[in-house]
Order: structure tokens, then C-alpha cells, then sequence
């Protein structure tokens, strides 16, 4: 076991820098809308911020997801005057808001953990999103490269921790057990454990598995069956819960079971989304249980994920800072402002009933809490805590091992390195 010698000036504990609501950006693109170019995604971004949600989490596999991030926020940094002879904005500073991104997926089917890719990424994830530095970075998506690499990864991104362009360094991914087993291992070989830990898909109405059996207030025979144990027991700072909305699944559009819909337009989701048809047809008849009940699907499954979260990851001890306590980081991604404005309800009502449980947002959260457990775990049937394999079996990365390593030399990301390296550490926040 190598111990850590890391001589980075010490950071404060993550659970006190990211907040506990995230805006996802993987909808600013085209896996998600046609065109993320005429999306609001400025707009989106300003009213995050002005609604006090001010923490963002970007990749460069989200297609142009931290360009157009980047151009949201650097509007904001460096405002000009609406129109001739009105004045400047305030500009906003970098301190007041977080930044969270990942590297080693490339595309679909293509990964390159390599320490010279992921230095490269996180450069020019550096440029893109127009900052001296980042907050947290993942390696993205680990369950598709061997533990080895991840390692690696993990230590490439320790070594650009300590020369200032990153603060936390976790990791991200599908397989709860897989997860789990990475950030014991990482633990072990380095000596030091991983920040955070970014799950996705596994504590949805849907799938739980992510918080079982806290979740259904058991406890385990011992700490092996219980996940979020595992990860305590690992040193994992944090760990934050992503695509409560099952990427799409539970929505009351929800995905088409086959390629083509109704309508003959082939749907984005539908060209990648891993979901088995029948199982997008279970959700389907969700949104008809919860139309009946007069709601919205997406509503009841944001409501029940970020309030369940919020209690369960806290009882672990993975949860982060906040008015009310130690509660659960959620990250939701939206395409809208509606969107974002119906999200940051839930969270409200989730922050107050967690202050005040018997108070006004009480009888919301029995209903939906009622209608989850009497209504559409029952209709899930075998598809309740159904996750599919990821990868998908005869997986293969299509980057091969001569390629990996390999980065580009002409687009200015490595010749930037030296002069953004001078003044790293004396960008970064105390």
C-alpha cells in the first residue's frame, strides 16, 4: 500500500463545498434535445444561479455540454450592458459557484483512462468552461475500464490536485458494487480515499439499489450487503445521486419501446438509452397511476427521490452541508426553465418538510410517499430495483491500446499548460 503524500494545502471537507442540489448539464445535448445550441442554456444557467442553485456538473462525453456551460457562465463573469449607454452588470465571481466535470469517456464505446488523456482533458476541460480551476472531477463511467485503469486515472488526478487545477477528485458510474469495489480499492493501494462518488439510476422510484435496505428502514445482516456502508467504511467523502428521472424513463413522455414513434421521428433516447422495451412500458403505465392520481410522473419521482435521499444518504454519513442539517446531494438535469423553476420547488418543500415534518409540505410528501409504495411499486412488478448491465455484454472500447495516450497536438491545450500552471494554486479558493 503506498501511503498519500500529498502536500496540497488543505482543502476544506468536501460535504462543505458542494451543495445539496446540482444542475445537471448532460441535457445540453443532443442525446437529450436535437439541438442544444437553441436551447436557453444561458438562461437556464442565470436562473439557476438566481434561484441559489449555483453548483454544476458537466463532461466532455455530454456532446457540447461544457461549451455551452462554459458560455453561460463566462456571460455571467464578464457581463456586457444590455443595450448602448446602459451599464455594465455585475459581474459574477468564480467563487460564487462550483464546477464539477469528468474525464476518460469519449464517446459511446470509446475510453481512454490514460494519465496523458486525462490531463489533456481536464486542460481543455479548463478552456472550455473558461476557469482556473475546477472543483471536483470524476472519472467517468469506471465500470467500462479495468480497475487498474481507474487507478491510474485517480492519480493523474491527484497530481493535477496538487499543482492547483482541481480541488476533489472522485469517481462516477452505473454498478453499485462496482463503485463500491473501486473505492475500497483505491483506499487501499493509495492510502487515501476518494472524495466522491457519483451515482446514477440506482435510487429512482424505480431502482433503489443505491440506498438498500436503508431505504426500506432495515438494516443489514452485515456492512457487504449495504452499499452506502461500503462506502463509509471506504473514506468516501460524499456521495451524490444523478438521473433520478432514470435518464428520461420516468417521465410522462417517457422513451418509446420501439425506434420509431407515433409520429415516424426516430426519438433521441430511443438511439441509446439501455433500457429494455418492456421495462420502458412498465413506466409507461407509472404515468398513467400518477395522472390518475393527479399528478405528474416526473414531479412524484423527483419529489420521492430527492426527499428519501436527503434522509438516507445522512444516516450513512455521505451526506453534504446544508440550512437543515446533513442531508443527501441531488443532481438533476433540465431542459427548460419550467423545468428548473418545478425542481427547485420540490426542493424546497423537501428542505422545509425536513425541518418542519409535521409542517405545511407534510401532506404532499405522505401522498407521494403513499401513492410510490401502495401504487407504482406494485405496478413495477419484476422491474422493481431492475438495473441493466453496464457495459451491455460483448462490450469492447474501441479505443485501442496503441491509440490511448495519444492527444491532440495542434488546438493550444498542451501549449497552455506551462502559463496556466504558474498561476494555479493562487487561483484556488481557501
Amino acid at each position: 500500500m503506498a501511503a498519500n503524500t500529498s502536500s496540497v494545502t488543505p482543502r476544506p471537507p468536501i460535504n462543505t463545498v458542494i451543495p445539496p442540489l446540482v444542475l445537471g448539464t448532460a441535457t445540453f445535448n443532443n442525446q437529450y434535445v436535437e439541438d442544444p445550441e437553441s436551447m436557453p442554456y444561458r438562461d437556464i444557467v442565470a436562473r439557476a444561479i438566481s434561484l441559489c442553485v449555483n453548483c454544476f456538473d458537466t463532461s466532455p462525453y455530454y456532446g457540447p455540454s461544457e461549451i455551452l456551460l462554459g458560455k453561460a457562465l463566462d456571460a455571467l463573469m464578464n457581463p456586457r450592458p444590455a443595450a448602448p449607454g446602459e451599464p455594465t452588470p455585475t459581474p459574477l465571481s468564480r467563487s460564487a459557484f462550483t464546477i464539477v466535470t469528468k474525464a476518460g469517456r469519449i464517446v459511446l464505446d470509446e475510453f481512454d483512462y490514460s494519465p496523458a488523456h486525462i490531463r489533456y482533458s481536464v486542460l481543455r476541460s479548463l478552456q472550455r468552461l473558461h476557469t482556473p480551476y475546477l472543483d471536483l472531477v470524476y472519472a467517468h463511467d469506471v465500470e467500462f475500464v479495468s480497475p487498474g485503469e481507474v487507478l491510474e486515472a485517480v492519480r493523474e488526478l491527484r497530481r493535477l490536485r496538487e499543482e492547483g487545477f482541481i480541488r476533489y477528485v472522485g469517481i462516477s458510474g452505473f454498478p453499485v458494487h462496482v463503485l463500491c469495489d473501486l473505492a475500497e480499492m483505491i483506499q487501499r493501494e493509495t492510502g487515501e480515499p476518494l472524495d466522491a462518488v457519483l451515482s446514477y439510476g440506482h435510487f429512482t422510484i424505480q431502482n433503489r439499489k443505491l440506498g438498500l435496505p436503508l431505504v426500506d428502514g432495515e438494516t443489514a445482516s452485515n456492512d457487504r450487503e449495504c452499499p452506502l456502508a461500503r462506502l463509509k467504511a471506504a473514506g468516501v467523502g460524499v456521495v451524490l445521486n444523478a438521473s433520478i428521472l432514470g435518464m428520461g424513463l420516468l417521465t410522462s413522455r417517457g422513451i418509446p419501446a420501439d425506434p420509431i414513434t407515433t409520429e415516424g421521428k426516430a426519438s433521441p433516447l430511443v438511439k441509446w438509452h439501455p433500457s429494455p422495451p418492456d421495462l420502458r412500458l412498465a413506466c409507461k403505465e407509472l404515468a398513467a397511476l400518477t395522472a390518475a392520481a393527479g399528478e405528474r410522473l416526473e414531479s412524484v419521482a423527483i419529489r420521492w427521490s430527492m426527499e428519501e435521499w436527503a434522509r438516507v444518504a445522512a444516516a450513512a454519513g455521505l451526506g453534504v452541508k446544508s440550512p437543515v442539517g446533513q442531508v443527501g446531494p441531488t443532481v438533476c438535469g433540465v431542459s427548460s426553465i419550467p423545468e428548473l423553476e418545478e425542481t427547485v420547488r420540490e426542493w424546497r418543500e423537501v428542505m422545509s418538510c425536513l425541518q418542519e415534518p409535521d409542517g405545511p409540505g407534510s401532506e404532499r410528501r405522505d401522498k407521494v410517499l403513499r401513492l410510490v409504495k401502495e401504487k407504482l411499486w406494485p405496478a413495477l412488478g419484476p422491474w422493481k430495483d431492475y438495473a441493466w448491465d453496464s457495459p451491455s455484454p460483448g462490450f469492447v472500447n474501441t479505443r485501442t491500446v496503441e491509440e490511448r495516450g495519444k492527444i491532440p497536438t495542434n488546438d493550444g491545450v498542451m501549449d497552455a499548460y506551462e502559463s496556466l500552471k504558474k498561476n494555479a494554486l493562487n487561483n484556488l479558493p481557501c
